[in-house]
């Protein structure tokens, strides 16, 4: 965010005359006379870009060829980039003046004109034109100040692929360091719980997608870039489908084979080669075992290959090492007996199918249970409805989604979901918005409300306008901000990475010192047990459960807040808020509803109705946030028209009502007329206990009655407030109000620290106190002048009815603006830590006690040796109690 702040600086210290209205590290909205030109260089002087966003309304193309002909005339001009083309309408950003664009669309045989970029193109709308650049701007324009968008580019893309072939920590770390050594690659993240990587990249997709496939499949893995998210989930679970599918069709196979042999071996059947009906025999299982691991075990062997093409080792290295070693061994047994001492005449050919049997086993469970780790996001990426009925040349059309242009007039039906996010401009009804937000209340929406896509109309019709569609929906970008924070890694799992890198050759290096100690100083027979305890290290110690540890928590966890309207934008920041000890609540907009109402009427000497009476003929013709608290407070009262009425501009407003002299105004305004305000003393003291503004209404020269106002608490704040002090968390109010008014509202909810009439630079400051004193500090706030300090705190915690820039400074958003949230993404937090650390444990002690009793260290005290087929079973048993363990995270419930 100190980008955004540089830039917004940069602008306001310039001479031009420069409105900004929207500013984010990828757009920039002006308004201003100047050129556009002007703007850019400011941009370009702090060594970012910016490209002009022209919008155009289309008139004469009837086809898709006419589309596809306007496409390729625009794609002949350098620097352009086009957004959206369709029959109607134009968005292109591009450093090409609009009217070259114009001159060029009619040279084609069309007509284009310039609309302003917020505008949204209808059959009976009004083109205004939208530039900066006077010698262009049509004599008909009706805006004086135009508004310039610029889309900033700070130079990243983020790229999304699909990995196949891995299965380990190991084939993890071989992918990310692959993709990272590509040119151009800032970062890459890999998910093995997902088979996903997120790259953020300098060069574009057409730019960079061949080096990174081909770094890819030389590292002995294949990769596919995600064009569509919901396409690429979709994919992603038929894979995950087929691979449970695949899995369960070797467990079978392979344990309907191992398990009568295992079986034969445990009930005293012979198991030794003694002559030779033995060598025809188990020559005849060998052979079936030898077709056993060129099917069911076949990927072992294949994966197990290439990362040796690659010099690496992985998980199926240890796998093919252990299976093919028994199998080998006993083969060489079952052919040249006289080569073995008698007593090591011993086949292990039910060691490499059990194995095989248990592995396969092991991973189908795994998949099986992977399926419902991502259920949160599959769930958001199901509520956009595949079809939506459109308003077309005034009949009702179903179409598809997809279909959708920017300014589309859509009904929504009572019980119909949302197709995209639009402004309403027919009816009233009310909006489910639980999905999205987590607020079980539906919110009433009227013409000029807007509604977001995946909401649930459940009462009256609808007719909203199109005006965010496909990649460019609040839905869309929750999904998309969802799916990179699951991708993302939270500093605790840097320890795995770093183990993992190394973990299988230390494994087979073992594995050889142990093979090595047996066949030397090892008891008779010594190739038995030389072969039994190599291939039970090998088998025993699989990195598995080490690699699913970490993502597969997290993708729950940040999955499950996002079902209750907490959006992180990174594993980190959740790591990050497990550790808060403080939180310091911004006032207005964060613990307040942020719009003012009447919360008492003091009048002694009239009724309520009365001054009513009096009082709303002149508040009714104000635009001021107080006048407006006033007329909804008295919403049922007949009024008449005001004889006279004058806005004192800021001060209140006065008038003639039934032939008196009204003023409503200020108790400062009130007090420079010198009327005496004795009358409404009592009134104006309850007023000061309330914390309200006192609005003071003067009949005829004498004060008559106080109306106190002020902008309500939010009904959760105080449990918020109380849930977090029952974690043991530190609650602090920062606000800029007075200190009287901040003390009362910080007594009312019980904040351990009210710091009141700070100035919003000086924010920072207390940040930084308040960490030197306590710790970790979060800070949750809305507004602009929270920016900096949400950018400052350990973790910052957005309201989502908030500024653009205080959502973009936060890596967290409370989509539900609802403060009570914070106590439970901290509970949730703590949670998901908590169960990472158990994974992790899990993991770490699972090998740190496995492998050296695989290795045979109880053999000398105990006479006890692990075989082959149990190493497997506990291996199995490892991955499946990691994804168990995380999956109990769906069943999160806070009770705060």
């Amino acid at each position: 965010m100190g980008c955004v702040n540089k830039l917004k600086k940069a602008l306001n210290a310039s001479s031009l005359s420069i409105d900004v209205e929207t500013l984010t590290t990828e757009r920039l909205v002006v308004m201003t006379p100047s050129d556009t030109k002007d703007i850019i260089d400011i941009v370009q002087s702090l060594n970012y870009q910016a490209t002009p966003m022209w919008h155009f309304k289309l008139s004469g193309l009837n086809c898709g060829k006419c589309v596809a002909k306007v496409r390729a005339q625009l794609d002949l001009f350098d620097n352009s980039d086009i957004i959206a083309l369709s029959k109607n309408e134009l968005l292109i950003a591009t450093l090409v003046d609009p009217q070259t664009i114009i001159d060029s669309i009619k040279a084609l045989g069309y007509q284009a004109e310039s609309v302003d970029i917020d505008t949204i193109s209808e059959a009976d709308s009004t083109p205004q034109t939208n530039t900066t650049d006077s010698e262009s701007t049509s004599p008909q324009s009706t805006v004086t100040a135009p508004k310039t968008d610029l889309p900033l580019v700070e130079g990243s893309h983020r790229l999304h692929y699909l990995i196949q072939g891995m299965t380990c920590a190991s084939c993890v770390s071989s992918v990310e360091k692959a993709l990272a050594n590509v040119d151009g690659v800032e970062s890459a993240r890999v998910n093995l719980a997902e088979q996903s990587a997120m790259v953020i990249s300098s060069e574009t997709a057409e730019t960079i997608n061949s080096a990174l496939l081909k770094a890819v499949s030389e590292a002995g893995y294949q990769a596919e870039l995600v064009q569509d998210l919901a396409a690429s989930q979709s994919q992603q679970q038929q894979t995950l489908l087929a691979h449970q599918a695949k899995q369960k069709k070797h467990t079978i196979i392979a344990l309907s084979i191992g398990a009568p042999l295992m079986l034969w071996g445990v009930l005293g059947g012979n198991m030794m080669i003694r002559n030779p009906l033995d060598q025809m025999a188990w020559g005849v299982i060998g052979v079936v075992c030898l077709w056993l691991l060129a099917t069911s075990g076949r990927d072992f062997y294949v994966n197990a290959y290439k990362a040796l093409k690659h010099k690496r080792a992985t998980m199926d290295t240890l796998v093919a090492l252990g299976t093919g070693a028994a199998w080998f061994y006993s083969m060489l047994v079952v052919i040249k007996p006289s080569w073995f001492p008698h007593q090591s005449r011993h086949v292990y050919f039910e060691a490499s199918a059990m194995i095989v049997g248990l592995i396969s086993l092991g991973h189908y469970i795994e998949a099986k249970a992977k399926s419902k780790t991502n259920e949160s996001l599959q769930a958001l990426m199901n509520l956009q409805p595949h079809y939506a009925t459109a308003i077309i040349n005034g009949q009702d059309r179903s179409i598809a989604v997809s279909d959708i242009n920017l300014g589309m007039l859509l009904r929504i039906k009572p019980g119909e979901k949302v197709p995209v996010d639009g402004e309403v401009v027919e009816g009233h009804s009310y909006i489910d918005e639980s999905m999205l937000t987590g607020e079980p209340v539906a919110a009433a929406k009227d013409i000029n409300d807007f509604v977001s896509a995946g909401t649930l109309n459940t009462d009256g019709s609808l007719v909203i306008k199109a005006t965010g569609v496909g990649a460019d929906t609040m839905l869309s970008r929750i999904i998309n901000l969802v799916r990179e924070a699951q991708s993302s890694k939270p500093a605790i799992a840097k320890l795995a990475d770093s183990i993992s890198a190394v973990f299988v050759p230390v494994v087979v290096v073992i594995a050889i010192v142990a093979a090595a100690v047996w066949f030397f100083i090892g008891p008779e027979p010594k190739a038995s047990y030389m072969l039994v305890v190599t291939t039970t290290v090998l088998i025993i110690a699989c990195p598995c459960a080490l690699g699913l540890a970490t993502p597969l928590s997290i993708t729950v966890g940040i999955g499950k807040a996002a079902q209750a309207g907490v959006l992180i934008k990174d594993a980190d920041a959740l790591q990050k808020l497990s550790k808060v000890n403080v939180v310091v609540f911004d006032k207005t907009g964060t613990m307040t509803m942020g719009q003012p109402s009447v919360q008492r009427v003091f009048a002694p000497n009239m009724t309520e109705q009365a001054l009513a009476r009096m009082v709303l003929p002149l508040e009714k013709r104000s635009e001021h946030p107080l006048a407006k608290a006033v007329t909804r407070y008295w919403t049922a009262i007949e009024v008449s028209e005001p004889q006279q009425f004058e806005n004192l501009k800021g001060k209140g407003v006065t008038g003639i009502v039934d032939g008196k002299n009204v003023t409503i105004a200020s108790l400062n305004h009130v007090q420079t007329l010198s009327i005496d305000v004795a009358p409404i003393q009592n009134g104006l003291d309850a007023a000061a206990k309330l914390a309200a503004t006192p609005v003071v209404v003067v009949v005829d020269n004498s004060a008559v009655a106080v109306i106190a106002i002020a902008d309500d608490l939010k009904p959760e704040t105080a449990s918020a407030v109380a849930s977090l002090k029952h974690q043991g968390i530190h609650t602090v109010m920062l606000t800029g109000d007075n200190r009287h008014v901040a003390d009362v509202i910080g007594k009312q909810l019980g904040i351990d620290e009210v710091v009141s009439e700070v100035l919003p630079d000086e924010k920072s400051a207390h940040i930084e106190s308040l960490r030197a004193k306590f710790g970790h500090v979060a800070m949750v706030g809305d507004g602009i002048n929270d920016a900096p300090a949400l950018a400052l705190a350990d973790v910052g915690i957005a309201m989502g009815s908030g500024s653009d820039v205080a959502i973009e400074s936060a890596p967290m958003t409370l989509l539900n603006s609802n403060p009570a949230t914070v106590a439970y993404a901290i509970a949730l937090s703590k949670a998901t830590v908590k169960n990472i650390k158990q994974n992790l444990f899990g993991a770490f002690i699972y090998n740190s006690l496995g492998i050296p009793i695989a290795a045979g260290i109880l053999y000398p005290i105990f006479g006890f040796l692990l075989s082959p087929v149990f190493a497997g079973a506990a291996m199995a048993l490892s991955s499946i109690t990691v994804v168990s363990n995380a999956n109990r995270l769906r069943n999160f419930q806070y009770k705060g």
